[in-house]
């Protein structure tokens, strides 16, 4: 049997080597503890953007635009029919060479018909996705999109049911065996990848390089593209094989920031794939999404991040 100090001791040194360990795994579980509070306020972020009053669950309409004059409005007689417009005509989209033009109906504009934000007039239309002219009417807003060689009228209504009606997002559970850093491998020179659409058009969309990382023993690489020339962040449109189960069929969307010694040289950059999140798509047969290319449709699980919508 021990003596009382050595039993004094020996009660003391486990203490002591319990605290160390404590004090040791502190700033671990403080940064675990950090990521997970930091995943959950994306997610809520995520949700109130989707439902916010212009978010994708808004989306109500998708008609294309026709070569010539496309009238629209409340009334059965026009080219494209709003539900939810306040007047019978609301204008005329004129589609000639490369170009829309909005004109107004017979009477002129209805003065509930506003073009960002100002009085209706005869303008040309733009079709960029980053800074389109919005139409709105109402609880209606509306603007042109260009798809290919295509163009057409996008329709948003912040009384949509979808919005209206909406019960939340599902995800899996936080795991951070799923946050891994990966080795960037810059494309010299940069290159374009062709992008396939869910609508059977293809996007030519900037690939600076690719992302290769390690899971469960395996090697894999994603290849990202840039959505525009002033990006701020690497975008991954990726598919896993919980696609035929549990997450959204076409695939998942990843946004990260750049490699921690940019795009056009070696470094690495974490993939938190907590944070693949559903395309539009999942939301609404209205949008327009990417398809993951063949490079990163992925033969293994990746049971994280946002799974199917439930209407």
């Amino acid at each position: 049997m021990k003596s009382p100090s050595r039993l004094r001791l020996a009660v003391i040194s486990a203490f002591s080597a319990a605290l160390l360990l404590g004090l040791a795994a502190a700033p671990i579980f403080a940064a675990s503890s950090g990521w997970r509070s930091g995943l959950l306020a994306w997610r809520a972020a995520r949700a109130q953007g989707l439902s916010a009053p212009d978010g994708w669950l808004t989306l109500v309409a998708l008609d294309w635009i026709e070569p010539g004059d496309n009238s629209f409005g409340a009334a059965a007689d026009n080219r494209i029919q709003l539900s939810g417009a306040t007047a019978a005509h609301l204008g005329v989209l004129q589609f000639s060479g490369n170009s829309v033009r909005l004109l107004p109906p017979k009477g002129g504009f209805p003065a509930a018909l506003r073009i960002d934000g100002q009085p209706a007039q005869a303008t040309v239309l733009t079709g960029n996705d980053m800074k389109p002219h919005e139409l709105s009417d109402g609880t209606l807003t509306f603007f042109v999109i260009h798809r290919g060689d295509r163009y057409a009228l996008r329709v948003k209504d912040t009384q949509a049911p979808t919005r209206v009606h909406f019960e939340g997002l599902h995800w899996y559970a936080p795991n951070p065996h799923y946050r891994v850093e990966a080795r960037w491998i810059p494309w010299v020179p940069a290159h374009r990848q062709k992008i396939p659409t869910i609508i059977g058009t293809t996007l030519d969309m900037p690939a600076p390089g690719l992302a290769e990382f390690t899971l469960d023993g395996k090697t894999f690489r994603l290849e990202p593209v840039l959505e525009g020339p002033g990006s701020k962040q690497l975008f991954f449109i990726v598919r896993d094989t919980t696609s035929h189960l549990t997450t959204y069929g076409a695939g998942r969307f990843l946004y990260t920031g750049f490699p921690d010694h940019g795009l056009s040289e070696p470094g690495h950059i974490v993939l938190d794939f907590n944070r693949l999140e559903n395309p539009p798509c999942a939301y609404t047969h209205y949008a327009t999404c990417p398809l993951p290319p063949e490079q990163n449709r992925l033969a293994i699980a990746l049971p994280v991040g946002e799974q199917r919508y439930s209407h």
